[in-house]
This record gives structure tokens, sequence and C-alpha cells, in this order.
């Protein structure tokens, strides 16, 4: 008896000059947890967004239980009990929690016997008892703008379940995560597939794979590379399938003193928009050739940190030195051209222009300089796409056929990422201030970046890593800075310190400092 709740029947899809999938076949089981990974730009999304019915095929066929069936909108797909988790959420802020999962659905009453309005009291008390029953934990009331991510994502997964879904597919869930948020919700799936649903989890990272799922296709530039029983897998034979080649995650620093101080932040305070203190009397220094690691729980003022020090977010009082020179009342340019290179949190929002090409946000820190625009201020758009080619070259960014004039809203969120390392990285500044720079990337990706990391401290350059991979802190830090509640709770040497001990400093357990 075929008892597959989904089959993806040589899927290919073709976009203007890519082939994003090309003949690719998968069956998943009713009641599995199915992973798919890859590089990014593999196709992985691109295949799910099909079956949601966010594309058309160019060509085969998909069958839900057994049956053929035509996905021509995620109206389709919700008809067919399929729903989806974006990477990128799709909430309306102003709007509650219920508001939200509700949308395009409402339940209606009528006022007076006669006036149909939206029975929003009735969808909070079911909102409610859904939450309860998959332990989701939600309060219907809230609004989106008002609660943290990891919320955000539970409400997604509300609304698939408050459509009936019994396929859930979900698309890069823990990119956005802290680590005690990723194991709550990789607890949340095994749970929803121990109801009964069926999961199909888009992932790059081997150990949550490892952790929750049954079995695992890997799909290498479009193609479907092979299907592994996860059980039996080892994370380096995912990983080499993924890539093509070996990965190797050991880092080479140079053991060599540190040289002179570069940045030196100075008893810094910081101040949110309603008036709430977000760093209180922050101080430490940077040096050439070290990497000093930032860690702590999200929220805990990492970002205020970086956003300070590239003059993104005001400073209350304190000092800020770049090279002995005082720049707290410096533009974000003119720190710029003091040497400050800095890769954000938010690629979207502060990192790229996505309705730009990939050539013009290579260049965008540069554009106004030679070579880039001459002396009458005459952009020279052919130099901008000979270094854009030769950095997109470097740095493995998977684009379109016509490289640097792809449009950066059609790139992967990990190839997006890749591009603002690598124009930070072309800058050549003194400091370079990384803030989760691995978020959404590969194994692949990542080894190359930490290796990036790893030559430019040894290049001399003054590293600030601000992670919530813990892993990636006490592969790459010279010296690790805590901060819990916008504190710092210790600065030490990272040899002196355990990723358990760095957890409890994390967690206000400890304050040495």
């Amino acid at each position: 008896m075929n008892n597959n709740f989904v089959e993806l029947k040589n899927i290919s899809k073709v976009f203007p000059n890519i082939v994003a999938n090309d003949d690719v076949s998968i069956e998943v089981k009713q009641g599995e947890i199915y992973a798919i990974l890859g590089e990014n730009g593999a196709g992985k999304s691109t295949l799910m967004s099909i079956l949601f019915g966010l594309y058309e095929p160019t060509s085969g066929s998909i069958y839900i239980k057994g049956e053929k069936v035509k996905i021509t909108s995620p109206l389709d797909a919700n008809k067919l009990h399929i729903g989806m988790v974006h990477q990128h959420f799709k909430l309306v802020d102003n709007q509650s929690v219920a508001e939200n999962i509700i949308l395009g659905i409402e339940p209606i009453k009528k006022k007076f016997g006669i006036f149909p309005k939206v029975d929003i009291e009735n969808a909070n008390k079911d909102v409610a008892l859904l939450s309860k029953k998959y332990h989701l934990d939600v309060n219907p009331t809230d609004l989106i703008q008002d609660v943290a991510v990891s919320t955000r994502q539970r409400v997604e997964i509300l609304k698939m379940l408050y459509r009936n879904a019994e396929l859930l597919i979900f698309d890069e869930p823990t990119a956005v995560l802290t680590p005690q948020e990723i194991e709550s919700l990789l607890d949340i799936i095994k749970s929803l597939r121990d109801s009964g649903k069926t999961i199909i989890i888009i992932t790059h990272k081997l150990d949550e794979i490892k952790k929750i799922a049954d079995r695992c296709a890997i799909l290498r530039k479009g193609k479907l590379i092979d299907v592994l029983d996860v059980a039996k897998s080892t994370t380096k034979e995912m990983a080499s399938l993924m890539v093509g080649h070996d990965i190797s995650l050991q880092i080479k620093k140079d053991d060599k003193p540190f040289g002179e101080t570069v940045l030196d932040v100075e008893k810094i305070n910081t101040f949110n928009k309603d008036g709430v203190q977000t760093l209180k009397d922050v101080s430490f220094s940077v040096k050439k050739g070290q990497i000093l690691a930032v860690a702590g729980v999200s929220g805990n003022g990492q970002v205020e940190i970086a956003d300070a020090i590239a003059g993104l977010l005001k400073t209350s009082s304190g000092s800020i030195l770049l090279n002995g020179k005082n720049i707290n009342n410096l533009s974000i340019r003119e720190r710029l051209e003091e040497g400050i290179s800095y890769i954000p949190e938010d690629r979207h929002n502060v990192g790229l222009l996505l309705d730009f090409t990939l050539s013009e946000n290579l260049c965008l820190k540069q554009y106004y300089k030679e070579p880039y625009c001459s002396k009458h201020g005459v952009l020279n758009f052919k130099k901008f796409d000979e270094i854009s080619n030769i950095l997109i070259d470097n740095y493995d960014i998977r684009c379109g056929e016509e490289k640097a004039k792809t449009i950066v809203r059609s790139m992967s969120g990990g190839n997006q990422q890749k591009a603002i390392i690598a124009r930070e990285i072309h800058s050549n500044s003194d400091l370079i201030i990384f803030v989760q720079p691995t978020r959404g990337l590969d194994v692949g990706a990542i080894e190359i970046i930490h290796k990036r990391i790893a030559e430019l401290r040894n290049a001399g350059k003054a590293i600030l890593l601000i992670s919530l991979e813990l892993d990636e802190i006490m592969s790459l830090a010279d010296t690790i800075l805590v901060i819990y509640g916008g504190e710092v709770q210790t600065i030490k040497d990272a040899k002196d310190l355990t990723k358990e001990r760095v957890g409890e400093y994390m967690m206000g357990v400890h304050k040495s400092c």
C-alpha cells in the first residue's frame, strides 16, 4: 500500500537564465519528518514553493495521497491541507496574533442579526485552545509588533494548524532563533509529527537534521543528489554530498601577540525609543589581530553595541575611540571613512537595497570614489561590474547568468549575505564588525566565511564578532565578552571558558567584571 503523502515527479523549474530545479523527484511518507538539505541557491525553497503554489513547475507532476493534483496558488495548497512557514514571516505587525491567524478565513457573525462582523471573540477562544493543544504558548490578543521572533514563528505554525494543514513545510525555521528557542522549536516539530502531521523542513543545519529528521533529500545546483536515512548517515557524509567535497571547520589562527588598540569603548549607555536603557556602562577594547566575540541571548544588547559603534544608535554617554580618535559625533559615512566595516544583523532593511542590482549593492560603500566615479561625478558602471564580478567569483555568490546585473531581491538569503560580507571585507577597514555573519548560510559557505574571518585576523584586522551561535564563538574567538541585560558579565580569554560556562554567563548566573 502506498503511504506517501506527497510525491513530486520529475519537477523542473526554469527562470530566465537559471535552472532552479532540474528533474527532481521525491516521495514524502505520511507522518514522517523529511528534510531537504542543500547549499544556498540549490533550489530547496523553489521546490517547496512549487508544492505550496507560489510557483508553477516548468515540467513535472505533483501527487497528493496518490492523486495527481494541480497547485496554482496557496489557496489550492490550503484546500489540499498543505501549509508553509516561510523563512521571512508573512505577518501584519499592527494586528493581533488571532487576527493574523484567521486572516483570509475570518469567522463572521451578524450584528443585530443583519450586519456581518468578524467574530473576534470566538476567534480568540479558538486560537487559545489550538495554542494549548499543541503547546505553542501564544496570547491571541497580543500585537505582532510586541512579540518576540520565536512567538511570531509560533503564530505562523498556528496559521497552518487553524487551516487544518496535514503537511507542514518549514523553510529555514531556526535561522533567526536563539539556541534555547531552537531546542523549543525542534520539540514542537517532533510533537507535531507525533500527533500525525507530516513535516518537510528546509534547512542547512546538519545537527538539527540529525536530531529530528527521518530522511533527508540532498540538492546541489538544482539536482537531487541522494536521499539518506538520517539515522544511518553522518553529518560529514551529508555535508560532503551537499557541497561536493569534504568540509573542514577547523580554523587556523596565528599564535602571535595582538597589536595596537583599534577600538576602545568606554562606559557607553544607550536607550531605546521607549526610554528603556539597553546598554549600561559597557566597556571593552579590540586590538589588531584580535577577534573579540560578544555572546548573549538575543535581545540583551549585542546588536546595540554594534549599532552604537557604527553610528546607527546614539549613545547617551561614554566614548567610542577608533584608532585613538573619538568618533561619537561622526556621521555613519564619516565613521566608515575612518575605517569601519559593518555586516548587520538585518540584511534586508540595513544591509542591502533589494531592488538594486548585485553590482550596485557590492559597490554601495565606494560608489562616490574613484575608480567608480570620476572627478566630475560621473559613475563608471563598467568598473562597477568589473570589480563586482571578481567579488562574485571570490565569494561564490550564486546569482543569475548576468551575474553582476542580477536583482538582489531574486537571490537566496544566503547569497544575499555573502554579497554583504564580500562588500564589507573588500572595503579593507581596520575594524570589521560581524553581526550574525553566517545566519542562513549552508555549511560550505560557513566554512568559507570562517576562514575569511581568520585570515583577516591573521592579517592584523580588528574583528568584533556578534553571534548567537555558541559553536561559532568558541571556534573563532580570541576573547569572549558575555552580555546580559545590557551589562557586561565577563570578558575573558576564549581558552579559559567552556561552552557551558559561557551559557551560564549568558543567563546571568555569574558576573566577574
